[in-house]
């Protein structure tokens, strides 16, 4: 019960810390767009142009009717604004709505391991409520962000950023990171969890039902 408490204050402060902008994260530039990432479009009013795209050489972004638009120094967290003024070229005041989607995989000590495609602008306890949230014996303050054979961020790092409600794209994921969570439970382990893990399952079950 103590437990569930903790959650639910750490989900109602983390949550209006992300909506009223007031992280003061120190992290990476918003990473730039690369071919196989996916745009979730939405025109008010144009149903070829509100689907889910993939991005293609360029890197650029291909509609139907309008061809390529370049994606070439373009901000993940810049996408909505852009894609209005470009779009506006073709359409008159366009009502637009896009989020960027990366895929990742969430390895370790989740309920369900594997890839995903995540908005970047998931804060970290919400990426890992994707896959079903942390077990019992995660070890998430031992959390890593990996690429490749290297570890993105230190332990340290990542846990200030993550309390400071940074995203994915502020934490600087790209498509290809692996998220592990760390097996090896101690007794101060269900505080721990407590503390990070502040997404919800309704996030989780909206995000798997954007993507797919």
């Amino acid at each position: 019960m103590k437990l569930g408490i903790v959650m639910a204050l750490m989900l109602v402060t983390g949550t209006l810390a992300a909506q009223n902008g007031t992280s003061s994260v120190s992290s990476p530039a918003s990473p730039p767009f690369q071919v196989g990432d996916r745009i979730l479009l939405s025109v008010e009013g144009d149903s070829a142009l509100s689907d889910t795209f993939t991005v293609v050489q360029g890197p650029a972004l291909r509609l139907p009717e309008i061809g390529d638009i370049s994606l070439a120094n373009v901000p993940r967290s810049g996408l909505e604004s852009f894609l209005k003024s470009e779009l506006g070229r073709y359409l008159n005041e366009p009502v637009v709505s896009a989020r960027a989607l990366i895929r990742i995989s969430v390895m370790g000590q989740v309920a369900r391991p594997g890839f995903y495609a995540v908005p970047v602008d998931l804060v970290m306890p919400d990426a890992l409520m994707v896959a079903g949230g942390a077990t019992p014996d995660a070890r998430l303050e031992k959390l890593q962000i990996i690429r490749g054979n290297s570890t993105l961020l230190s332990s340290a790092s990542l846990q200030t950023a993550i309390a400071r409600g940074a995203t994915l794209d502020q934490l600087g994921v790209r498509a290809g990171d692996r998220i592990e969570v760390p097996r090896g439970a101690d007794p101060e382990s269900k505080w721990r969890i407590g503390a990070m893990i502040i997404g919800s399952v309704a996030t989780a079950v909206s995000i798997i039902a954007l993507t797919r």
